[in-house]
């Protein structure tokens, strides 16, 4: 029987990568069916049989024999005379089978079932990545560039799907061109007109606590537990850990030997900074831990409004704040506190903050100063001029000239 056109559609799916084979042939057989219904009105009296090693396929209708003139439904009935034809020896009351040939439905009939089954093939598959996926988000997944655009990169997974990884979703120094494989961690799964839409990143905390589970055994297992996670992508992160046996040091276990364990992970995220915090319920203690690597003099709290006022020595205050302030600002969302750094004389001396001396210090130069955390006239006069020249984008002639105005302020 020579049923090519619809075998060949066939033989595109039956292997289908996201669909299993009962699955398929259920399909076919559902739009063979719908054929048959076409052509002879039912398919109540019809066995389709598809065989899914090599996808031949038969069709066989079954038909009471009826004495002449007594049929009343050629679909379902045939007469004697004309079953004698075919095979003298059935009777009255006898089954009459035969075999339906692809080629008795009409070359246009075909052609339309190989699109239904194209189309149904194509929607199932579209429902499974989007439930396979839908029950990933959260896992890491590893994919090839495919495309990239200038908003969005497209990767490809090992299977093919479709995975959209947005600019906004990718580190700051993140550089992708075609074939480049990409990790990243499943974000959110969508169906947009029908198509699934899946949302990878590299910026969510989950990338990072996932890629601690990948190399840190002991976070794996259930022995130490990342409390919370915070980020600023490419620049800065930290995580509180915590360990469940007093026998693990959950920071120790997370760096590693001589940092074997961190290092990969910073690789990954383009040489961002990790913090790896003990956590501890002494929210003092843990802000203090949370502003590392500055050290704290002393800390007052207000735990009606969540305010941390934190002394520090004048050199340690530009460690606290960090570059760009994200030291302090991730320190902030990891504990909970609004973080306020002084120095330490701060209210034993008087102090003048740096903007009063606008009118003899120019602006770009106030604003160096407070870059690096020295906001009032002591926090620089506390500085050397070789610290502040070092520390700074400034010559020496001017640190000198900005030093003289400051000290005149309290002679």
């Amino acid at each position: 029987m020579n049923n090519i056109n619809l075998i060949d559609s066939f033989q595109e799916f039956k292997d289908f990568k996201n669909i299993d084979r009962p699955t398929v042939i259920s399909v076919l057989e559902e739009v063979f069916r719908s054929m048959i219904r076409k052509k002879f009105g039912t398919d109540e009296n019809c066995d389709i049989i598809v065989n899914p090693d090599n996808g031949d396929l038969e069709i066989w209708r079954t038909r009471t024999v009826m004495e002449d003139g007594f049929s009343e439904d050629d679909d379902l009935e045939i007469e004697l005379a004309e079953v004698q034809k075919i095979d003298p020896d059935l009777e009255v009351g006898d089954d009459y089978i035969e075999q339906i040939t692809l080629e008795s439905f009409g070359r246009r009939a075909i052609l339309a079932a190989r699109q239904t089954l194209v189309s149904k093939i194509l929607e199932l598959e579209k429902d499974e990545i989007f439930r396979k996926y839908k029950d990933r988000v959260g896992e890491i997944v590893t994919g090839e560039v495919y495309q990239v655009w200038k908003k969005e990169t497209l990767i490809l997974d090992d299977e093919g799907s479709e995975l959209i990884l947005p600019k906004t979703e990718q580190i700051p120094a993140d550089y992708f061109k075609k074939g480049d494989s990409v990790r990243a961690v499943i974000l959110k799964v969508d169906m947009m007109n029908t198509n699934p839409k899946i949302i990878i990143s590299r910026t969510a905390p989950e990338f990072l606590q996932r890629l601690f589970e990948m190399e840190v055994p002991e976070i794996f297992d259930g022995l130490i537990t990342i409390k919370k996670i915070v980020r600023e992508p490419g620049e800065r992160a930290k995580v509180a850990v915590e360990s469940y046996d007093d026998r693990i040091d959950p920071v120790g276990a997370c760096v590693g030997m001589k940092g074997s364990r961190i290092h990969g992970i910073v690789r990954e995220l383009k040489n961002e900074n990790i913090d790896v915090i003990n956590f501890t319920n002494n929210i003092s203690l843990y802000i203090q831990r949370s502003l590392s690597p500055a050290k704290i003099t002393s800390i007052k709290l207000d735990d009606a409004e969540k305010r941390a006022a934190v002394y520090l020595k004048p050199d340690q205050v530009s460690l606290a704040i960090g570059r760009g302030g994200h030291n302090i600002k991730l320190a902030g969302k990891l504990t909970g506190y609004e973080i306020d750094v002084y120095r330490e004389n701060d209210e034993t001396d008087e102090d003048v903050d740096i903007e009063e001396f606008a009118d003899e210090i120019d602006g770009w130069i106030i604003d160096e100063f407070k870059r690096i955390g020295l906001d009032t006239a002591k926090s620089v006069l506390n500085l050397s001029a070789d610290e502040l020249v070092k520390r700074t984008d400034l010559e020496e002639d001017t640190v000198r000239e900005v030093l003289d105005i400051l000290r005149s302020e309290f002679e």
